[in-house]
């Protein structure tokens, strides 16, 4: 195994990146092992710039199996918790779920320090459902004090019909106004973080992985003084 390694590094160090595109072109299924014979090779990419049209897409199976009939994408220890994870959705006792999204200006923390990318609406809001909202005296662009097991955090509101009832939606990624952090365009946008509502004592029991969707929250309205 060894030696079998150290051969295959070496021929990729000789070939280089362009040699190994090419060995992997002519050996794909559209290639050809031997030069003398037609097949898709890297000097025929190389010009065509546009791309090469190899018609319509033809199936592998189930030739690409090398023959087998089926493969188990199923393992059993997936398969026997399937009963567990049916009776966690159906027993929901809470009043809402919080889940996370992207925002197209704001997918990462790192672009909240771009004046060009976070001007203008907020983005840090949270999405709640017509029929929730209505329920928790909660209007568009009014905030919600937004409670966790461990955490609050207080957040505008967007209504929206793109979530559905129960279910609330707060990007990740926010929460700039903590001590110490030196983004002086990101702290002045500063949002709030989705980790200060997830709980830490809740893993998924088959992969121990956190649970960051599907956290149980309660809302609550937050009362405007008149001025």
């Amino acid at each position: 195994g060894r030696l079998r390694d150290r051969l295959g590094l070496a021929l990729r160090r000789w070939l280089g990146p362009r040699g190994v595109l090419a060995l992997g072109l002519r050996s794909g299924p559209r290639g050809s092992w031997w030069p003398w014979r037609k097949g898709l090779t890297l000097g025929q990419l190389e010009a065509e710039p546009s791309g090469v049209d190899l018609g319509p897409l033809e199936s592998q199976l189930p030739g690409i199996l090398f023959g087998r009939d089926t493969l188990p994408l199923a393992p059993d220890c997936y398969t026997a918790d399937l009963a567990r994870l049916e009776a966690a959705l159906l027993d929901v006792p809470h009043d809402l779920l919080l889940i996370g999204r992207r925002d197209l200006r704001s997918n990462n923390s790192w672009m909240h320090n771009s004046r060009r990318l976070v001007k203008g609406k907020a983005r840090c809001t949270l999405l709640v459902h017509p029929e929730d909202a209505a329920r928790h005296g909660l209007s568009d662009g009014s905030s919600a004090e937004v409670i966790g097991r461990h955490g609050t955090a207080v957040v505008p509101v967007s209504v929206s019909d793109s979530v559905m009832p129960g279910v609330v939606c707060l990007p990740h990624g926010w929460g700039h106004g903590r001590q110490g952090v030196r983004l002086s365009v990101a702290r002045a946008h500063a949002g709030v973080s989705a980790n200060t509502l997830t709980d830490a004592d809740r893993v998924d029991e088959l992969t121990g992985n956190a649970v960051l969707n599907g956290v149980p929250v309660e809302l609550r309205a937050i009362a405007v003084e008149a001025s």
